[in-house]
């Protein structure tokens, strides 16, 4: 390993990670690595990192080589791997562009939730085909304190339980995962998010991330929401053929959501890259003893 590793931060409405290019896959970057970096007071700082591999350098995504180059190997902040990121697509597409791998207009990008198809815009906006939901059945609970909520359960290739409540401060202040029933519905955990209405067809949201804690975004968590939105307000585009789309409220900014007839979920918003340096590798080997 080099004495120095590249890196970039970047965000998406404020979800913010750590970007290592590693083309061919020649970095070791165990949980406490991640970890190590996405230290905010001691580390670099992050929601999470994106891990910039070629696809047929990984032995996770080379079935996916045909279809995309670059695979994404995301991790949460705690080190752990996640299946997917949709603000961390966004990023991720425009490191590439930035790097001069991809322009303008449309690519795919590998995940361990499968390609993801991606529009980088002229206006700057990226457009993510995140799927489509899957809704599993059976009833879901989440609470915090002394209030509990029914939820339901969204799956966008990762786990996500979605509760509409009356004030976002009801959340708490999600450090800790809201607890949730029965147990059985996520045997490895679940994102949790709290959901208010703004308007019609406009709705605000609080995110626990598993792995992260409270993050200022949540792009899946955002399709989440406006899929179990247009539920609950009786929009299913497969029954009624029209494409359902929500403006999605986080802290760290607006993301728009749309559902097509056909499943295929869209979320398009911004992502920026704000720094770029060299870790020491010195470092981050003692970082993780």
């Amino acid at each position: 390993m080099s004495t120095r590793i590249a890196f970039l931060k970047g965000h998406g409405t404020e979800n913010d990670f750590v970007i290592v290019p590693d083309p061919e896959n020649a970095i070791d970057l165990p949980p406490g690595a991640v970890a190590a970096l996405c230290d905010r007071r001691a580390g670099i700082g992050g929601d999470g990192l994106l891990h910039v591999v070629r696809s047929a350098a990984h032995p996770e995504a080379g079935e996916m080589a045909a279809e995309a180059e670059w695979f994404m190997d995301y991790r949460n902040a705690d080190g752990s791997i996640a299946e997917m990121c949709g603000n961390g697509v966004r990023v991720f597409a425009r490191y590439l562009q930035r790097a001069g791998h991809v322009a303008e207009g449309d690519l795919a990008i590998a995940t361990r939730g499968g390609v993801k198809s991606v529009h980088i815009a002229k206006d700057g906006d990226i457009t993510v085909g995140m799927g489509r939901a899957r809704l599993p059945e059976g009833d879901v609970t989440v609470s915090v304190g002394e209030r509990s909520w029914p939820a339901r359960n969204v799956n966008m290739g990762n786990p996500h339980a979605v509760a509409f409540v009356e004030d976002l401060a009801h959340a708490g202040d999600l450090f800790t995962p809201p607890p949730f029933s029965p147990a059985a519905a996520y045997p490895d955990g679940v994102n949790v998010e709290f959901v208010v209405d703004r308007g019609p067809g406009h709705v605000a949201m609080r995110v626990h991330e598993r792995g992260s804690g409270e993050t200022r975004s949540c792009g899946t968590g955002a399709c989440a929401v406006a899929v179990a939105a247009a539920r609950r307000d009786g929009a299913d585009p497969a029954v009624t053929g029209t494409p359902a789309t929500y403006t999605v409220d986080v802290p760290g900014g607006t993301l728009v959501i749309t559902e097509r007839p056909d499943g295929e979920i869209e979320m398009t918003g911004p992502a920026v890259i704000v720094a770029g340096g060299e870790i020491d590798a010195g470092w981050l080997e003692s970082a993780v003893r």
